[in-house]
C-alpha cells in the first residue's frame, strides 16, 4: 500500500516537474513527452493542471457513490470521461499508445486498471437513460437514494 501510494507521489512529481521544465522553454529533454490526441468536448469538467492532479481522487469518489450509492450519472463520471476523450480514430481511451489513457499512464508508469472492468469506448449510441440528470428520476432510483440517506442519519 505504501509502496503504491508512494510510486504515486513519484509519477506525479515526474509529470509536474517535466510541465514546469517545458513551461520555462527548456525542451532539451531526452524523455519523449505523451502524445495526447485531442478531446471532443469543448471544456473538461475542470482546468486541465486540476485533472492532471486529481482525476484519480475525483474517480475514486464516484466510484464510491455509485457502488454504495446507487449515485449515476455525477459530474466525475467515468463514462462522461470516456465520451469526451475517446480517440477519433480508435474510438477508445486505451487502445493505443497515443489514447488519451494510455498516453500519460504509459509516461508516468502508472497501472492503469478501469478497463479490467470498464469499456474504454463509449456506446454505440448516444441514448441516455430515463434516470440521467436533468431527466425524471426512477422511483426505484429514488428509494433507493432515500433508503442510503436514511442509514446516513441514524447515530
Amino acid at each position: 500500500m505504501l509502496l503504491q501510494r508512494l510510486s504515486r507521489v513519484a509519477a506525479l512529481v515526474l509529470l509536474v516537474g517535466t510541465q514546469w521544465v517545458h513551461a520555462q522553454g527548456n525542451t532539451g529533454s531526452r524523455v519523449p513527452q505523451p502524445v495526447i490526441e485531442p478531446a471532443r468536448g469543448e471544456q473538461c469538467v475542470e482546468d486541465p493542471a486540476t485533472m492532471r492532479r486529481e482525476h484519480m481522487n475525483y474517480l475514486k469518489h464516484q466510484r464510491d457513490d455509485t457502488m454504495r450509492g446507487g449515485v449515476r450519472g455525477a459530474k466525475y463520471s467515468l463514462q462522461a470521461c470516456i465520451e469526451c476523450h475517446a480517440s477519433p480514430t480508435t474510438n477508445s481511451v486505451a487502445a493505443t499508445q497515443t489514447n488519451f489513457c494510455i498516453s500519460c499512464h504509459s509516461y508516468t508508469a502508472v497501472r492503469i486498471d478501469c478497463f479490467q472492468c470498464h469499456a474504454s469506448r463509449p456506446p454505440a449510441t448516444s441514448f441516455l437513460p430515463l434516470n440521467h440528470p436533468g431527466h425524471g428520476r426512477n422511483p426505484l432510483e429514488q428509494q433507493l437514494r432515500n433508503q442510503v440517506a436514511q442509514q446516513q442519519v441514524k447515530p
